[in-house]
């Protein structure tokens, strides 16, 4: 496999370094960092998208509408603090043990994480057991997962690619790939929706399955923002909400307790057009839970997790050579949505 290398011994900004401070607004937020090297020595000019401090949405924050933004809304600055807005314990108290469940119902073993972000989710797949891939297009958020996973005694097999691309930069066939994080929101085109469907199908095996999850944007558009932090974005200290709306647009603004500020602009996926994206890219089933279950009030869930099956027929299969056992758990967890 060809690995795409991430400089990972940057120097992680602390907040309490006296050399830097946050500045700016929700349009600008810059954190001043003075000569600032790795224990290495090096600098941080090992790769560009390490030494972004700034965001940049250009004269019209509001019509920055491309799918690349995102290389440029997760600097330095806003990765380092990520982590304060997932809160790692409550988040995996809230979800408990909900993937790691469907990936044995199905026999899954290798996983591609497609959107590792800081790397909760390739970590805690690793320690439960598989064997994961961690994929994004930041390198940012890469180096910081990396260092998150060593922390825990782990080292993430990282590689930075484009969706877009992503058969370019990986080799081999996967049981699973999932895109958690509310990421798939960050493509703002629906060519590039469909690209990236079709590159996600391509890298699964015949009978593969695909588990991606998105925001509630049907809620939030037809009646209004509400969050009560339970799943997700744990995080109690830090405010997550949109400062603009509309059908082609949810401009969220983060604020930390420091009152640093940053924003992410995304595209408010409806449940319904997702499912019939991933539908039309070759999945010949999806089921479709709201916050972790199976039966859940449309107006309620704060998030979607749809969970796409590339061949219903193979997935079957290996279901009754598993036994019943296998049927049992995997009826937890079916929602005919």
């Amino acid at each position: 496999m060809r690995l795409h290398v991430v400089d990972t011994h940057r120097a992680i900004p602390d907040k309490e370094h006296p050399a830097q401070r946050c500045v700016g607004t929700s349009k600008t937020v810059r954190v001043e960092n003075h000569e600032e090297t790795s224990k290495s020595g090096s600098s941080l000019d090992r790769n560009p998208e390490l030494q972004s401090f700034q965001q940049n949405y250009g004269e019209d924050p509001l019509a920055d509408r491309a799918t690349d933004l995102y290389r440029r809304e997760f600097v330095m600055g806003f990765v380092d603090k990520w982590d304060e807005l997932i809160d790692w314990d409550a988040r995996a108290e809230s979800e408990g043990q909900f993937f790691i469940d469907v990936l044995r119902a199905h026999g899954k073993a290798s996983v591609l994480d497609a959107a590792t972000g800081t790397g909760f989710h390739s970590v805690r797949l690793v320690e439960a057991g598989f064997d994961v891939i961690s994929v994004d297009g930041s390198a940012a958020m890469l180096a910081k997962a990396f260092e998150n996973g060593q922390k825990r005694g782990l080292i993430l097999k990282t590689v930075q690619s484009d969706w877009r691309e992503l058969n370019r930069s990986i080799h081999g066939k996967y049981d699973a790939i999932i895109c958690l994080g509310n990421s798939f929101t960050h493509l703002h085109d629906e060519q590039d929706r469909r690209k990236a469907l079709a590159e996600f199908y391509a890298a699964l095996r015949h009978d593969g399955i695909l588990i991606l999850d998105q925001r509630n944007y049907d809620e939030m558009l037809d009646h209004g923002f509400t969050s009560k932090h339970r799943y997700y974005y744990c995080g109690d200290r830090v405010t997550a909400a949109p400062e603009y709306l509309d059908d082609g647009l949810a401009r969220f603004k983060y604020t930390f307790p420091d009152a640093c500020e940053y924003t992410l602009n995304m595209f408010p996926l409806r449940k319904n057009y997702v499912r019939r994206l991933i539908r039309e890219a070759g999945f010949e089933l999806v089921r479709t839970y709201g916050d972790f279950q199976e039966t859940y009030h449309e107006s309620e869930a704060e998030f979607f997790i749809h969970v796409a099956e590339k061949s219903v027929t193979s997935n079957l299969r290996l279901r009754d050579r598993r036994g019943p056992a296998s049927r049992k758990n995997e009826s937890v967890t079916r929602n005919g949505h």
